[in-house]
């Protein structure tokens, strides 16, 4: 059997690419000629083929041979990832699995038991963007508090939360620095109960592409736990995403392209574990089965009743009809979808050069020639069944309208293993949302704009302060006239004369360090003057008061590696002074500073200490 499966496999990639041969790695005696790059490939074969402990071996090999910085810097993060898989081997769940079905990434979010017309098409009010995997957002109309992904500042789609406050929604704002990553941050769902937060990242420990989490909320903290990476087989080295309990406690289901073609994704339906046993799972051909979640054959423990639609006529014909016309539909989907996947595998296979690669996709085209016939049959015999039915119908005089049975049945897809039907849901419209107008603050750090700024409180602050004085006049300047200083301070004298200044530095080198552009922007008289504790002083006063001012710091331990959100709120609303991260014999504070006063820092300790954090500190920042 193995001679003759290895004639198929040579006769196949002979047709494919003359001369070629396939030659599959069983370890990592692999001749020294061989290039990085082709190195580098074979490394990500094995780590797809779930064969992490070679793959990353292989990605060491590479990084300490190669004098490459970048090449060397990326393979770092590919040897984790390979290391990752080595440790989630060790804890592997085994589920039984309902259905599967490939849908496109256009829609098959609506095919999820979730609410009807709830998922909005991106651009929308939450996300003016969207992405490759990302079409749609989940705006639910009776939920109050909505989260869901966006493109942040720095171009990286995190996960934002709004809530509903008397009719306004809050300004959308990032969860916390745990779920916050580098990488992006895709489709949040809540559990049923609103304890468990579930979204995927490409950002956080995982094994590669899009992995699944689950942050807990913390009810002592008012804010969400440190994300956990589900496991195999929800996370695996494809992109996996979108996952839910369904509300009825029988079903778990999410979606992966780890065995899908361009522009589809697969979605998986499980059932229900509430405590799922994981074990160690040290066969990579096992692993790699147990990841690609084929249908339970007993389908006697299947419950189909949940999350199917009940809005099949009552009449046991039309049923039947639509029944058979739902098998027809997904048999024809499933057959132009597999011919898709397998023309896509082909050309991936003309334009690889990696013996790995082209060893896995013939093995994959060969299973794959050989199923679609069989599915073809299969829609073959449906397709008969439906005309023998249709000619009941006539037969026993039953009238019937196709054009309705068949918009009713192009909302149901049967699954591959015919237990379970997917509904299709209808897309939403854009939801008419009011949110609250933001808080705008002051910038009062010293800048040059377009149109110059007064600074909108005019009171200087405690402690040795230097401005820099730029012009005298008669009368009130115009805007123009500050040539895009800000923040610009306006004093009047008793002779009536307009005395103005421009920025706050605590420190003489700091205002000398931006005379030069004061004068550059045309203020050549422009110069340096000082005040302490809001009074005219001179220079030489203030240089020699200027160590002796002492500056203070707030710091906060919550007891976690993340700043809550409420804080963070709490301390935005009341400054816009820095925070830092840092860490002190193993615990992680958090440093707001600096203040020019001691009432100041406590006063903010006070507001902290309101939102729920006991230990909070203030002192004075040493030299």
């Amino acid at each position: 059997m193995k001679r003759h499966f290895l004639t198929i496999l040579l006769v196949l990639t002979a047709t494919f690419a003359a001369n070629a041969q396939v030659d599959v790695p069983d370890s990592l005696s692999v001749p020294f000629e061989i290039s990085p790059e082709k190195l580098v490939s074979r490394a990500d074969s094995l780590h797809r083929a779930c064969r992490f402990l070679e793959a990353r071996d292989l990605y060491e090999k590479v990084i300490s041979e190669s004098a490459d910085s970048v090449l060397k810097l990326s393979l770092e993060d590919r040897r984790l990832c390979s290391e990752n898989g080595v440790v989630m081997s060790g804890f592997v769940y085994e589920p039984t699995v309902v259905a599967k079905h490939v849908f496109s990434l256009d829609e098959f979010f609506l095919y999820y038991p979730m609410e009807d017309r709830s998922w909005v098409p991106v651009p929308n009010v939450l996300d003016s963007l969207g992405d490759n995997i990302v079409r749609a957002t989940y705006i639910p109309s009776d939920e109050d508090v909505l989260y869901f992904s966006k493109k942040g500042r720095t171009g990286v789609r995190n996960i934002f939360s709004t809530t509903r406050e008397n009719g306004l929604w809050t300004l959308p704002a990032l969860i916390n620095e745990g779920i916050t990553t580098t990488s992006d941050d895709i489709f949040p769902t809540l559990s049923a109960d609103g304890t468990k937060l579930y979204f995927a990242s490409s950002g956080l420990y995982g094994v590669g592409g899009y992995d699944i989490y689950v942050s807990t909320w913390n009810e002592a903290r008012k804010d969400w736990g440190e994300p956990v990476n589900l496991g195999f087989p929800f996370s695996s080295p494809a992109d996996d995403f979108l996952y839910m309990d369904t509300p009825d406690g029988k079903y778990t289901i999410f979606a992966s392209n780890r065995e899908c073609a361009k522009d589809s994704v697969c979605v998986y339906v499980l059932e229900f574990d509430n405590v799922p046993v994981r074990k160690e799972i040290l066969d990579e051909e096992r692993l790699s089965e147990i990841l690609s979640l084929r249908p339970s054959e007993d389908q006697t423990r299947i419950d189909n009743g949940s999350s199917v639609s009940n809005d099949i006529p009552e009449n046991d014909d039309t049923r039947r009809y639509m029944d058979k016309m739902n098998e027809v539909k997904a048999l024809k989907d499933s057959v132009n979808l597999f011919s898709a996947a397998l023309d896509s595998q082909r050309q991936a296979f003309a334009s690889s050069d990696d013996d790995d690669e082209r060893a896995r996709l013939t093995e994959s085209i060969l299973n794959g020639e050989m199923q679609l016939p069989m599915l073809r049959k299969a829609l073959d015999k449906a397709t008969a069944e439906l005309q023998k039915i249709e000619m009941d119908f006539l037969f026993k005089g039953v009238i019937i309208d196709p054009d309705k049975l068949a918009a009713k049945a192009d909302r149901k897809v049967v699954a591959q293993s015919a237990a379970y039907t997917f509904t299709r849901m209808n897309p939403g419209s854009a939801p008419k949302m009011e949110f609250e107008k933001p808080i705008s603050r002051f910038d009062y750090s010293f800048k040059v704009l377009p149109e110059g700024q007064y600074a909108e409180d005019q009171t200087l602050p405690g402690g040795v302060v230097y401005q820099i004085h730029f012009i005298t006049l008669p009368t009130a300047a115009t805007k123009r006239q500050l040539k895009g200083l800000s923040p610009v301070y306006e004093t009047v004298n008793s002779n009536g004369n307009h005395f103005y200044t421009v920025g706050l530095f605590t420190r003489y080198a700091d205002a000398l360090d931006n005379l030069n552009t004061v004068k550059g922007v045309g203020f050549r008289s422009a110069s340096i003057v000082a005040f302490r504790d809001g009074k005219s002083c001179s220079l030489t006063e203030a240089k020699a008061n200027e160590t002796a001012d002492e500056f203070w710091q707030v710091i906060v331990n919550t007891g976690s590696d993340t700043l809550p959100s409420d804080v963070s709120a709490a301390i935005r609303g009341y400054c816009s002074k820095d925070i830092s991260k840092r860490y002190s014999d193993g615990i992680v504070l958090y440093v707001v500073s600096s203040f020019n006063r001691k009432e100041e820092a406590e006063e903010l300790a006070a507001v902290i200490r309101a939102v729920g954090i006991d230990s909070v500190s203030v002192s004075r920042i040493e030299d």
